[in-house]
C-alpha cells in the first residue's frame, strides 16, 4: 500500500483536501485529531505531562487542561518540543497501526499541519502539499477558530515556513481560492495512477 502525506500550515486546507482524497477512496488519517484523542486518552501521554506540567494539566475530573497545554505549548519552541517528543511518538505507533489495517485500499494517507518538523514525511512514499497565501490562510482560521490574529500567527511561527514545505514536497495543491481544487485532485490522483504509485 502506498502512504501520502497531506500537509500544509493552518488554515491551507489541508482537511478538505484529505476529505477530497478519502472520496476517490484514499482513507486520510487525521494527525492532528488523533493526537487530541490520544492526549486525551493515553496513559502512556497523560504520565508523561503530568511528569511535565503537574497533576494540574488534568481536572479533578480527569479531563485534560487544553488552554493550559495550548498556553505552554505555544509560549516557546523549547516547550513545543517537549510536549511534541511525549505526544508525537503515540501518534507516529498509533498511524502505522491504523494504516495496517487499510490493506484493502492501494493508498492511505496521513493529514499533518507538522509533518517535516517531526520527521514524519520518512513514513510515506509521496508529500502532497497544500498551499495558499497568508492573508487567505489568515482570514480563514479567524472565521473559523476565534482565535486572535496574533494567536494564530504565533501557531504559524510555531510552524516550518510554507515556502520550505513547498520545496520539499512531491506536490503542490493550490487553493487560493483562484486555481478550481477539484481538478488539481482529479489530477493528482491520475498522476499517482500513471507513476504507479496507485
Amino acid at each position: 500500500m502506498i502512504k501520502i502525506a497531506i500537509t500544509g500550515g493552518i488554515g491551507s486546507g489541508k482537511s478538505y483536501v484529505s476529505r477530497l482524497l478519502a472520496e476517490r477512496g484514499i482513507p486520510v488519517y487525521d494527525a492532528d485529531r488523533e493526537a487530541k484523542r490520544l492526549t486525551a486518552t493515553d496513559e502512556v501521554i497523560r504520565r508523561q505531562l503530568i511528569d511535565l506540567l503537574g497533576d494540574t494539566i488534568y481536572t479533578p475530573e480527569g479531563m485534560l487542561d487544553k488552554a493550559r497545554l495550548a498556553a505552554y505549548l505555544f509560549s516557546s519552541p523549547d516547550h513545543a518540543a517537549r510536549v511534541n517528543a511525549i505526544i508525537h511518538p503515540r501518534v507516529k505507533t498509533d498511524f502505522l497501526h491504523w494504516a495496517d489495517r487499510q490493506s484493502a485500499v492501494p493508498a492511505a494517507g496521513i493529514e499533518s499541519a507538522i509533518l517535516y518538523e517531526v520527521g514524519w514525511e520518512t513514513l510515506v512514499d509521496v508529500v502532497v502539499m497544500v498551499y495558499a497565501p497568508l492573508p487567505l490562510r489568515l482570514a480563514r482560521v479567524l472565521q473559523r477558530d476565534g482565535s486572535s490574529e496574533a494567536q494564530i500567527r504565533a501557531r504559524i511561527a510555531a510552524q516550518m515556513d510554507d515556502e520550505e514545505k513547498r520545496r520539499r514536497a512531491t506536490f503542490v495543491v493550490m487553493n487560493d481560492g483562484v486555481q478550481p481544487l477539484l481538478p488539481q485532485i482529479d489530477a493528482l490522483v491520475n498522476l499517482l495512477r500513471q507513476e504507479s504509485w496507485l
